[in-house]
């Protein structure tokens, strides 16, 4: 008995020490390196032991492996709090299902209106990456166009309903967004922590007026039905909350998470499909902790009853690429072939156009793509 704990010792030893290496984790004594060795056995235990009963999904190391809850629930950023007050947010309405038929899957990471996986680092502003990524799939949608938008902007900025990296909500977030052009994320780039709102000097990726405010999937105190929720994601991606804290959820790898996770809200989170895999029908959800986590950064949630709280605060942004808006940043050099330049548009209306030939005004969208591009669906030429 002696050899075979001395072996199992040694193959432990081993298996930290390469993830050590894949994760290039780097610790500050022995003694906190024994430390989250230990946390990583015990982990990795849970890990076999939950895999052995078949449970319909398979756990597995990540960056989260040599955490105990309570150090996982800080590095993970579980940030989502509902805002106190709703008063003054641009509330749409209720979506509600009509009773029409819904699809059997849906995958809009494959519709192509998802951005890759992001990763929020640790400071708790799930909700911000949440908020954007059901914003830029709104946007595509309407617009043909998929850009990838800044975190770090709400981070910064959104503060009426959110607290940057101490937390925040998607619908406080998206109010902010009706207000303002958003920028993009090269433009603006993620900092993982608190800084002051910059408001100038940016690339616009969604003009004021393209997002108009936010539709709650049900009814946002008392949550959603499941055929709701499908109805919903059916139309567009959806920013959901979850509860995201335990052990299921830190070590997920693959398969329907069914079980093991909570309902009481902490993480904001994209729902980007559903679908059903061997028998069980799930919620195809992006998260925001890079693709070393779950599947790729993704990971599929039951839906056969509320796993996860995914049915208590869905919310969506609507969008609008046909609004009427201040046309063009000028770029200092683009003349076309009537003596227009960029400047020349800014202040007038997409109806401006009128009159225009066909090449003028693809010259001129292509020439200022931060917003003219929005004007196709409202010129006729």
């Amino acid at each position: 008995m002696k050899v075979v704990f001395a072996s199992a010792l040694v193959l432990a030893s081993a298996d930290f020490a390469e993830f050590k290496n894949k994760y290039e984790k780097v610790y500050n004594s022995d003694d906190v390196e024994a430390h989250h060795e230990a946390n990583y056995n015990a982990n990795m235990q849970n890990v076999a032991e939950v895999n052995a009963q078949n449970l319909g999904f398979e756990l597995g190391e990540n960056q989260f492996s040599d955490l105990n809850q309570d150090e996982y629930r800080v590095a993970a950023g579980l940030g989502y709090k509902a805002p106190e007050s709703f008063n003054g947010m641009p509330h749409l309405g209720e979506h509600l299902h009509d009773g029409s038929e819904l699809p059997a899957e849906v995958n809009w990471v494959t519709a192509g209106a998802v951005n890759p996986v992001k990763d929020q680092g640790q400071c708790g502003s799930c909700w911000a990456f949440s908020t954007t990524g059901s914003t830029e799939g709104a946007w595509q949608l309407a617009s043909a166009k998929l850009v990838s938008l800044s975190e770090q902007q709400l981070v910064d900025c959104a503060t009426a309903h959110s607290n940057g990296c101490q937390g925040g909500s998607m619908a406080g977030a998206i109010q902010y967004e009706s207000g303002v052009d958003m920028a993009t994320e090269a433009s603006y780039p993620y900092k993982a922590a608190d800084g002051t709102c910059k408001t100038s000097g940016i690339s616009v990726g969604i003009p004021q007026g393209g997002i108009t405010g936010y539709k709650s999937v049900g009814n946002f105190l008392f949550g959603a039905s499941v055929n709701d929720m499908k109805s919903a994601i059916s139309q567009q991606p959806v920013s959901i909350a979850i509860q995201a804290d335990q052990s299921s959820f830190q070590s997920y790898k693959s398969g329907v998470l069914s079980s093991g996770c909570g309902t009481q809200l902490d993480h904001g989170v994209l729902a980007a499909g559903y679908g059903t895999e061997n028998g069980q029908d799930y919620w195809l959800v992006k998260n925001s902790w890079g693709t070393s986590w779950g599947s790729a950064g993704y990971i599929k949630i039951g839906s056969a009853s509320d796993v996860c709280g995914v049915l208590k605060q869905p919310v969506y942004p609507q969008a609008s690429a046909s609004v009427s808006v201040s046309d063009c940043v000028d770029n200092g050099s683009f003349v076309d072939a009537t003596g227009y330049g960029c400047v020349d548009w800014v202040g007038y209306p997409c109806t401006a156009y009128a009159g225009y030939t066909a090449a003028d005004i693809a010259a001129v969208q292509e020439n200022c793509p931060a917003t003219c591009g929005l004007c196709a669906a409202a010129v006729s030429v």
